[in-house]
């Protein structure tokens, strides 16, 4: 068996998309909500089987892959999260690049030379590395306006993997990279009036417009905190939301509650844009947390441990 196993957000997909119009593949794709990283444990390894792991943490997934590598499986793994200590394997090929400034679809763009590049500048979007891309931008010789569109879409299908469950998406993750997959260029997609961008820059918009409704819960120079609803459209916007805050105060952290169902919080937290470190330690520190220097997430943060959390934040920044 062949298995793409992908993170459910735009560096995920776009990733995997870059690799599969490269090399036409029939697999068996695995994935979910971008918060369902924990995918390499889905798969029941067979000796023979071929895996190409993208953007999931290979500290999260290391039991996993150490037993597929142990089976005889051949792994490839590309990923820009914490990776802890990566197995000395001949089956496994590890490409990890833990810089703030880059993502899985950029590695994948520097394996492949660049043969997908807009697509892979439209991940960097999505994946918040505004300056990154809009400097890879201007080095392709792609203008501002023309830029602005491949932002927009990245940002289109990021937005579209934030979710408790898959129902709360508009695309399964694996049903949005089958559309995406007959576009070598994301200006296809964006000239094509029956794309995934339409639908999801109509639903982005309701979303964000009830987000930007919502005024800070907790609010310093070090950080803006907001709280969203228990609801499948706050689950959605989430870390998109955060992302813009972000961008509009770069010295400042940020960091999007969800409520859960039991009284829990999803957190989305996000790195002062001008000091991107630190949000994966501080996420790691909670049971259900992790991520990356600037970027990273808790799926359930108790409400009693919630201080504790800022006072991690504005005690890091």
């Amino acid at each position: 068996m062949i298995y793409d196993v992908f993170n459910g957000d735009a560096d995920g997909i776009i990733a995997l998309l870059q690799l599969r119009l490269a090399e036409p593949l029939d697999t068996t794709l695995i994935t979910g909500v971008k918060r369902n990283i924990q995918l390499l444990a889905q798969i029941d390894v067979q000796p023979d089987d071929v895996i190409t792991v993208l953007d999931v943490s290979m500290e999260k997934n290391m039991p996993a892959l150490v037993s597929a590598l142990e089976v005889g499986a051949e792994v490839f793994y590309a990923d820009h999260h914490r990776s802890g200590a990566i197995p000395d394997n001949s089956n496994l090929q590890a490409h990890i690049d833990l810089d703030a400034n880059t993502c899985t679809a950029l590695i994948i763009d520097k394996l492949l030379d660049g043969q997908f590049h807009e697509w892979a500048i439209t991940a960097a979007y999505g994946d918040n590395l505004i300056a990154k891309a809009d400097q890879l931008s201007k080095d392709s010789g792609i203008a501002e306006d023309k830029a602005a569109l491949l932002k927009e879409l990245g940002t289109l299908i990021n937005y579209n993997g934030y979710g408790a469950k898959i129902d709360d998406l508009h695309y399964d993750p694996a049903e949005l990279y089958k559309a995406l997959m007959q576009y070598s260029s994301p200006f296809q997609a964006i000239a094509d009036q029956n794309s995934p961008y339409y639908v999801l820059q109509k639903a982005h918009q309701q979303d964000m417009d009830n987000a930007l409704s919502v005024e800070a819960k907790h609010l310093t120079n070090k950080l803006g905190l907001f709280e969203l609803p228990n609801a499948p459209w706050a689950r959605r916007i989430s870390g998109v939301y955060g992302n813009l805050l972000a961008n509009q105060a770069p010295d400042s952290a940020h960091a999007v509650l969800t409520l859960n169902k039991d009284a829990t919080y999803m957190v989305s937290l996000r790195a002062p844009l001008n000091n991107k470190q630190g949000a994966g330690d501080i996420c790691s520190q909670f049971e259900t947390g992790g991520g990356r220097a600037a970027a990273a997430g808790i799926n359930a943060l108790p409400a009693a441990d919630l201080q504790r959390f800022i006072d991690l934040v504005e005690g890091t920044y």
